[in-house]
């Protein structure tokens, strides 16, 4: 049966995948192209399963907010190469991951993964990341995500730095949630981006968080000590110890860091000064990539080989 344009676009719109995989699929399927589609999904399995265990540290961060700012999300969605995060259908698929999140109720990456795409439910979440695997060529995957459901008083707010390189998504409360508010919670948003926060205040850091710091701290201030030519007693160390870990603290805890927007503020105290009782009850900072260990990669190398091969 002779393959006509008309056929490579129908399959090509109905698939996403590109135009001579759409036309080598309808050569196999004798024209049929509800079999056609089946062929390239089949394949898109197969190579999905191949560039599964491939490294994937770079890729986006996108949120979706409500418009009533009472439900927000925000998704890290993975990828090999800072190429294909840039790439305008990978963008808009993240975007769409992240409205998956915003509606529906799954606790983890893989029960998100098991849901029923929106956009089209005869498809899983997970059946629509293979398929962007075949048409994309390269590992992706949804790493993770986070969501927040604001009740009376309170509001989602987010922020995007670089593009989706870094993501920031809190939930804040007030008597009143007023514009102005709403800029605070931005401005928290940047703070956050910015300054990488682990805690929201000293009181929030776990006891053994405390416990480790404090012995590494202490470690650190004995052998200071040991070489030193002037040796401090040992309250004068354990003193030396507190204050560090004090300072610490502060750089590490989003209330106490100081306001980058106004030095002559804490976080905290730039909050007070919008609202009396403006609070950030909760924080998500996501940063593309982060904690995967890259593969580095010889570009000159790797063409060459494929040249070779």
């Amino acid at each position: 049966m002779q393959i006509t344009a008309a056929m490579v676009k129908e399959l090509r719109e109905m698939t996403g995948a590109g135009m001579s995989a759409c036309k080598n699929a309808l050569v196999e399927a004798n024209g049929d192209v509800k079999r056609a589609s089946e062929i390239l999904r089949e394949k898109g399995l197969a190579a999905a399963a191949k560039k599964a265990g491939r490294i994937a540290a770079e890729g986006l961060v996108a949120t979706a907010i409500t418009p009533d700012r009472k439900n927000g999300a925000m998704v890290e969605v993975s990828s090999e190469t800072d190429f294909v995060a840039k790439n305008e259908d990978f963008v808009a698929f993240v975007k769409q991951a992240a409205e998956q999140v915003l509606n529906s109720k799954a606790e983890s990456p893989e029960a998100l993964l098991t849901e029923k795409w929106a956009a089209d439910p005869s498809q899983t979440v997970g059946d629509m990341f293979t398929q962007k695997v075949a048409i994309i060529g390269e590992n992706i995957g949804l790493r993770r995500f986070a969501r927040y459901n604001a009740g009376e008083g309170e509001a989602v707010v987010e922020y995007i730095h670089g593009g989706g390189r870094i993501g920031a998504l809190i939930k804040i409360s007030s008597a009143n949630i007023t514009d102005e508010v709403l800029e605070a919670g931005r401005n928290v948003c940047m703070q956050i981006a910015s300054m990488s926060p682990q805690f929201l205040s000293a009181d929030d850091v776990p006891e053994d968080f405390k416990k480790s710091e404090t012995e590494l701290l202490t470690r650190t201030a004995l052998k200071e000590n040991e070489e030193s030519e002037k040796p401090k007693p040992a309250n004068i160390i354990e003193g030396m110890v507190k204050g560090r870990l004090a300072k610490h603290f502060k750089e590490i805890c989003l209330l106490d860091q100081e306001y980058v927007k106004d030095g002559q503020f804490t976080v905290g105290a730039y909050l007070k000064s919008v609202s009396a009782d403006l609070k950030i009850e909760s924080f998500t900072r996501f940063e593309k990539g982060e904690g995967v260990e890259k593969k580095e990669v010889d570009f000159a190398a790797e063409v060459a080989e494929a040249m070779n091969g």
